[in-house]
């Protein structure tokens, strides 16, 4: 009946408490390598032995893509760090653990002076970015009668592109960037009206919106592998940040660049549209987004 007690002996004979701190260090780190991200960062706080053995090299050697050396660039791109080359790079980045290397590349990494950001994603190990619309080709961008940047707390890149009215819409964008292998998913980040705060209280200005329900929207995604998507959509639910569905793209097993080519398109001319806001460009792996989704 021993054998089912929550104790055991010491080698003094007293009754000493069996707890998971008295597990093998060892151990708990083959139990933790084949655990996911999120649910090694729950069980590092259980107690001390758990924290050593959830710092090993091994378990987040495993976690980390195989291009990390190509994110950490990225990651340090625009900082000093970033002249010295990749092998420098990868060389420095030995000094490092693993697990801190894995924790730095999960937060919002900007590159591309600001306009664009990158993060790793803990429950696929795939990426997700966002581009801001000021790294997109806007047609009219620069006429101040058809388009306005709009500084805001709504957007991570702190601003937005307003249109107040024009006939001919066309945005386009493009990224070169070593993804890790899966299928990923891209959005259009949009709203109807034009945000605003009044005594504290977020509201929307309704004024200029026009022209969205006549015709629908046209998105187009393609690959310089091939691939090639296109989707139709309806703008609809004014005041809501909503992510439109472009399509889908698959990366294969490979540190090459993945080359993305996207656009958004409104070019009837028989009427003006106007009232949208065009915050940036989502990319993350396929199935994470549940809410606010416009599919075709």
């Amino acid at each position: 009946m021993g054998a089912g007690l929550s104790s055991v002996v010491g080698s003094e004979g007293a009754g000493v408490g069996l707890g998971l701190g008295d597990l093998p260090e060892g151990c708990i780190a083959e139990v933790l390598r084949r655990l996911d991200p999120p649910d090694i960062c729950r069980l590092v706080r259980l107690n001390k032995t758990f924290l050593d053995a959830g710092s090993s090299n091994f378990i987040w050697e495993e976690k980390l893509p195989t291009n990390y050396g190509y994110l950490v660039e990225k990651m340090l791109e625009g900082e000093e760090k970033a002249e010295e080359g990749s092998g420098a790079i990868i060389e420095k980045l030995g000094t490092f653990l693993k697990k801190d290397v894995y924790a730095l590349l999960c937060r919002r990494n900007s590159f591309d002076g600001g306009n664009k950001e990158f993060w790793l994603e803990k429950s696929t190990g795939g990426i997700c970015m966002r581009i801001s619309s000021r790294a997109l080709s806007i047609t009219g961008i620069d006429d101040r009668r058809y388009w306005n940047y709009i500084p805001t707390k709504e957007s991570s890149f702190g601003v937005f592109a307003y249109l107040l009215q024009i006939w001919w819409l066309e945005v386009r964008g493009e990224i070169e960037f070593s993804f890790p292998q899966g299928t990923y998913s891209l959005y259009f980040r949009l709203h109807l009206g034009k945000p605003s705060r009044r005594r504290g209280r977020r509201n929307y200005i309704t004024d200029n919106i026009h022209g969205w329900d006549l015709k629908p929207v046209r998105f187009q995604l393609s690959t310089l592998d091939g691939q090639e998507m296109q989707s139709k959509a309806y703008l609809g639910e004014p005041g809501v940040w909503s992510y439109y569905h472009v399509g889908d793209f698959v990366v294969k097993p490979s540190d090459e660049v993945t080359h993305v080519r996207f656009s958004l398109l409104q070019i009837d001319c028989t009427h003006t549209k106007g009232g949208l806001c065009v915050d940036s460009v989502l990319i993350e792996p396929k199935g994470l987004r549940q809410d606010n989704i416009y599919c075709a």
